[in-house]
């Protein structure tokens, strides 16, 4: 049966609500779009293991949401610059365009039919301010970006080591996480010149699953004792 993606509206909109984002009912319609975008490219595309799109609305979706408010929190006015690290099919990446068309995002992934995916549903959904790049992270010049972050991409040193060098002067480094991750934080602070600066839970509606943002940035003189 094919689903019936306006089906998902209700749970759509309700989880807007939830997240304290009513201003953005009006990008529900694209936010399906490029749910049913994911969903039909998926099995060419391998974009996803959650086949359901039901479990992608909430999974990836809905994920990907959460993290909105919290940057629009950093934004004081700016139209921010997004470089969004390991993207795959544009999570949370796109969703950011979606709510947030006066922000550039940079969907970054190594994997070119990822890119290739990100490419043709920025255009089918007009998203003029998402951008596909497709390359080695570590190896590509710095974008930078006023925000860096991933999204279950790799481990904490791992991740500023591949995208520390994408942040602006002035910009952030934020890990999308599920819980709290203690070993990587360890192991970030004792063999790198990184730290967590600070980090707050996310509410994901439909999810039961802990999900955390952490912010990561350089030590300052004092912490490298």
């Amino acid at each position: 049966m094919k689903p019936d993606f306006p089906s998902f509206k209700d749970s759509l909109a309700a989880a807007l609500q939830s997240l304290g984002m009513s201003q953005d009912l009006d990008r529900a319609d694209v936010l399906l779009a490029y749910l049913q975008q994911l969903h039909h490219w998926n099995k060419a595309y391998n974009l996803t293991a959650v086949r359901d799109p039901a479990d992608m609305l909430v999974q990836h979706v809905f994920d990907s949401l959460a993290v909105v408010p919290e940057l629009r929190s950093r934004q004081n006015g700016r139209d921010l610059r997004v470089a969004d690290m390991g993207s795959g099919a544009g999570l949370p990446g796109i969703i950011l365009g979606i709510c947030q068309p006066d922000w550039t995002i940079f969907c970054v992934d190594a994997v070119g039919k990822k890119t290739a995916f990100v490419r043709q549903a920025a255009g089918v959904l007009g998203l003029k301010n998402v951008q596909a790049v497709h390359g080695r992270i570590e190896s590509l010049d710095s974008l930078q970006a006023d925000v860096v972050i991933s999204r279950a991409f790799a481990s904490l040193g791992d991740f500023v080591r591949v995208a520390g060098h994408h942040r602006a002067p002035q910009g952030v480094m934020l890990a999308m996480k599920g819980q709290y991750p203690h070993e990587e934080s360890q192991a970030l602070e004792s063999a790198t010149d990184w730290a967590v600066k600070s980090w707050v839970a996310l509410h994901v509606p439909g999810m039961d699953a802990q999900r955390c943002l952490l912010e990561l940035g350089l030590k300052e003189p004092h912490d490298c004792r």
